[in-house]
């Protein structure tokens, strides 16, 4: 009968803006007795290996052999980090799955399944983010069983304390990754919210690694939702600014003070900002920007441009036709009177064409969108009829409009004349 004393190593990877370190910590399980003395000569053979390719495939032999040794779990741990100290990914996840089907709530397991799937499927987000989701999912349920897990008997409580802390942070950010992915910006803002609050000390451990990472994220979260919000958004991404590594400082400095000024309508303030920033994770009473007056309606803005422009018939094609649809009935009709009955080149992208009729994208943001909002109807039908997406001029006379679905209709509709070549006089030789 022998008894042996049982040490397992966690692997713990943190997160940071630019890295991804790893942290060793080691942990004393407890002392177990191994009756067979054949099982524990196998079992010290085993630990005593000296490089991790022999421990593996000890480890393996014994557990293959004594698949119900009381040392089972413990050398599952074990094998668990031994991958991970080989970098063998896959390995060390499949291990870690063996483990949880005999410990469902091993805290150790549960942790390598959430952070590989994690970092799977961050890889996969860059490529197609649909075939990230299975591995976030897969992550995210392991995550939500670890921060459900109790002490095991044979854990001491100060052991599994210092155990949850430092696996609960990356619990919440693969939970919030996968809510990110699928557009759950709430789901995701409540998990990376909680995440930060995991630490000992938030205002201090949060300055670097995952815990700055999590801030930073966080205040993208907060622009990404609908409708946005960027006071708070301005505020985390503030605070990331503030200890951000020098190589992401610009940016994401850039991206504070964007929020900012389109929340508050300019930069007033924003050096107390910064400063509050510094010593406050969670934004306090003192955060308090008063937000920019709203813009002017797109009517009031047709009322601005009429009442500021003598002759109507000056405005551009655009921002006559903004008039014709966004403003009130009164500017609409003073628009069209300089309009109606008018002769003009209207330069456009074709959506539609027949040979007596076409269909245009005129302004910038219906070409972008593809969407016509001229329809020229010809004089007499088009010899050759232009193709989709071509850019083409034609002249014609405004007769018409609708404002649901936006149209103006122009008649009379002709292929412009070519300019009259330039006929240069002839020279005259001297005799």
């Amino acid at each position: 009968m022998k008894k042996v004393v049982l040490f397992t190593v966690l692997a713990i990877a943190i997160t940071s803006l630019g890295q991804a370190p790893v942290l060793f910590a080691q942990q004393q399980s407890g002392q177990i007795t191994i009756k067979d003395p054949a099982e524990y000569n196998a079992y010290t053979n085993a630990v005593g290996q000296g490089t991790p390719q022999a421990k593996t495939q000890a480890i393996e032999a014994f557990l293959q052999k004594y698949p119900d040794s009381v040392v089972r779990n413990d050398l599952l741990e074990m094998l668990m980090a031994t991958y991970q100290q080989m970098n063998d990914q896959d390995k060390e996840l499949a291990t870690a799955e063996r483990l949880l089907t005999v410990d469902p709530n091993n805290l150790r397991a549960l942790f390598i399944v959430a952070y590989i799937n994690k970092s799977k499927g961050t890889a996969a987000m860059a490529t197609n983010p649909a075939s990230a989701q299975p591995f976030l999912d897969d992550g995210a349920a392991a995550a939500q069983k670890g921060l459900a897990a109790t002490k095991p008997a044979n854990m001491v409580q100060a052991d599994f304390e210092k155990l949850k802390a430092a696996t609960t942070p990356t619990f919440y950010e693969t939970i919030a990754l996968a809510d990110q992915n699928k557009k759950d910006f709430a789901g995701a803002i409540a998990a990376l919210t909680s995440s930060l609050k995991s630490y000992a000390n938030p205002d201090t451990d949060t300055t670097s690694g995952a815990g700055l990472n999590d801030t930073y994220i966080l205040g993208q979260l907060y622009a990404q939702q609908t409708p946005p919000d960027t006071k708070t958004a301005a505020w985390f991404l503030t605070r990331a600014a503030q200890f951000a590594p020098a190589a992401n400082k610009p940016t994401i400095e850039k991206a504070a003070e964007y929020f900012y000024n389109k929340y508050h309508g300019s930069m007033d303030g924003y050096p107390a900002v910064q400063e509050l920033a510094k010593n406050n994770l969670f934004p306090p009473a003192a955060y308090n920007p008063t937000p920019a007056p709203p813009p002017p309606s797109p009517a009031d803005l047709a009322a601005q441009t009429v009442a500021s422009t003598p002759d109507l018939s000056t405005l551009s094609l655009s921002d006559r036709e903004f008039i014709l649809v966004n403003g009130k009935p009164d500017d609409a009709a003073k628009v069209w009177a300089t309009m109606k009955g008018q002769r003009v080149g209207v330069p456009g992208t074709v959506v539609s064409a027949t040979p007596n009729s076409v269909q245009l994208a005129v302004t910038q943001d219906n070409q972008e969108s593809k969407k016509a909002d001229f329809t020229i109807n010809m004089k007499t039908p088009l010899k050759s009829v232009p193709a989709i997406g071509s850019s083409v001029t034609y002249d014609a006379t405004f007769d018409s409009y609708t404002t649901t679905p936006f149209m103006i209709t122009m008649v009379d509709g002709q292929v412009p004349p070519k300019p009259a070549a330039h006929r240069r006089a002839p020279i005259r030789r001297r005799r």
